[in-house]
């Protein structure tokens, strides 16, 4: 079994908010409007729980999956717990693109973090 990679951080917003802007950017659109479908939604629990599973540049029959928690935290911020495992479905590939993906997910974070804050007046 290869480890799932498991990522946890906070944002300054309620747990609706930050489950707003998780979902409201799940897919992937170019520059030229193309929409890419990289996966698929299997768990859909408003505003508390969401899943799919990831395929990105392979086959569909080798998604992993993620799973995202936001849990409620004090002052209005809310705790954002990531699980994206699956990793063993890939074969000897498996590790490479684990690996591959939790820098995938280093560069993101970030984009996410900040269009979570909330807006002024919000």
């Amino acid at each position: 079994m290869i480890d799932p990679i498991r990522l946890t951080f906070e944002v300054d917003c309620p747990v609706e908010y930050a489950f707003e802007v998780w979902t409201a950017r799940l897919f992937e659109r170019r520059t030229n409007g193309v929409e890419h479908d990289w996966g698929e939604v299997t768990i859909w629990e408003p505003p508390t729980r969401l899943g799919y599973t990831w395929h990105l540049a392979r086959d569909r029959s080798d998604a992993t999956e993620v799973e995202v928690r936001f849990v409620a935290g004090a002052d209005a911020s809310t705790r954002v717990e990531i699980e994206h495992r699956g990793w063993e479905r890939l074969g000897a590939d498996g590790e490479r693109w684990r690996d591959r993906n939790h820098g995938g997910w280093a560069t993101l974070l970030p984009h996410y973090v900040a269009a979570a804050a909330l807006p002024s007046g919000r």
